[in-house]
């Protein structure tokens, strides 16, 4: 198998998997217990909570472990609204964001908060001006991905976290997509509330974690204990915990050697692709991007009839976003870029890893230039 959708998900790395191990059977305390298999839980618990601060340089106490990426980016947007108890109800996002914002969004409109969804240009790109002219007194959140998970193009984050820093307003950035590819400092960029997940960085599924900034105004979404100091009630799962902990430290100390590799094989990748496919494309080319990943549009063929002639041949890849997996409906990502329905859903998302060769990759483009002749011969056939 040539696995090419690690945006999807990563398989769990040998050494995350044997961190985790032990949290199964003779460590399984609960860390709110005070005996001492308990205390043994909270003292992994408090040590993984400062290893994936350290990685964005954040303090220990400002990171609250979630049940993934999705629940953080709820807690952040539903959580900072709850806070203001309705004094200000107007969020800023953009129409790119993943599913998690845009349905949370959605939701929150129908409790009477107000959302403005920017659009992007070409390259998926949001403009920091369109955010400043977008604000209003009663702008409670802006919420900008950092990276987007089909194009992988990075956004503005630092530009945008001035503009709300100077209005009062806090800024949420959904960094799944960012986290463990760039660096993430949140003092650089500023940034109030940060979503991550582990299973994007070869950690297990099932965690993530929201850095919310000391002195942020957000209430919690699931009531209960106070775990989490009181902003995520449930008890902690410490296996899982361990393991996002020991990813993002192997994510943090190969992150530079990782994204030198992956942009060189992305870029070959692509050339080759684009001089042996005619009329393919590369959305969001001439912005900047994370390293591994490539968004391709091949005109007159439908992107999951590719994906079909690819999977037979032992190669993974996707059409999109995992979560809009089997919607009838265009990838919003290409429509806001400009792309017309017909050209979104021809688009094959690509997304390398550390297991990625550039055989591999040849391969692939073997396989996809004869897939794209064999439907478009059909197509103009039919």
């Amino acid at each position: 198998m040539i696995y090419l959708d690690h945006n999807a998900t990563t398989p769990v790395s040998p050494q995350v998997l044997q961190a985790m191990m032990p949290f199964f059977q003779e460590r399984f305390g609960n860390a709110s217990s005070f005996c001492r298999i308990g205390r043994i839980a909270r003292t992994a618990l408090e040590e993984a909570r400062a290893s994936v601060a350290a990685c964005i340089h954040a303090s220990p106490d400002e990171i609250v472990f979630t049940g993934s990426g999705t629940e953080a980016d709820n807690l952040a947007l539903r959580g900072v609204c709850r806070a203001f108890h309705g004094r200000k109800r107007h969020v800023v996002t953009s129409a790119i964001e993943h599913h998690a914002v845009l349905k949370t969004c959605e939701d929150l409109e129908e409790q009477g908060i107000a959302v403005t969804r920017l659009p992007v240009d070409c390259r998926g790109m949001v403009d920091p001006d369109q955010v400043k002219n977008s604000l209003t007194p009663h702008t409670v959140l802006i919420s900008i991905m950092a990276a987007n998970n089909e194009t992988g193009v990075i956004q503005p984050i630092a530009s945008i976290s001035r503009i709300a820093r100077s209005r009062g307003i806090l800024f949420h950035t959904d960094a799944v997509q960012a986290f463990g590819k760039i660096p993430v400092s949140v003092d650089d960029l500023g940034i109030d509330l940060m979503t991550l997940s582990a299973h994007k960085i070869y950690g297990p599924k099932g965690i993530g974690a929201l850095y919310v900034r000391k002195g942020s105004a957000m209430a919690p979404i699931l009531t209960g204990g106070s775990h989490e100091r009181g902003k995520r009630a449930g008890t902690e799962n410490i296996a899982a915990i361990a393991g996002f902990a020991q990813a993002a430290e192997l994510a943090e100390k190969h992150l530079a050697e990782e994204a030198v590799r992956l942009a060189a094989l992305r870029d070959a990748f692509e050339k080759e692709v684009v001089q042996r496919i005619a009329r393919a494309r590369v959305n969001g080319r001439d912005a900047p991007r994370v390293p591994n990943t490539s968004s391709l549009s091949f005109a007159s063929v439908d992107g999951e009839s590719v994906l079909l002639h690819l999977d037979l041949k032992g190669i993974c890849a996707s059409t999109g976003s995992a979560c809009a997996t089997g919607s009838p409906e265009p990838s919003h990502v290409m429509r806001a870029m400009g792309l017309s329905p017909m050209d979104a859903q021809s688009t094959i998302r690509f997304s390398l890893g550390r297991d990625t060769s550039q055989g591999d990759l040849d391969f692939t483009v073997g396989v996809l230039a004869d897939a794209i002749s064999k439907l478009r011969h059909i197509s103009s056939t039919a």
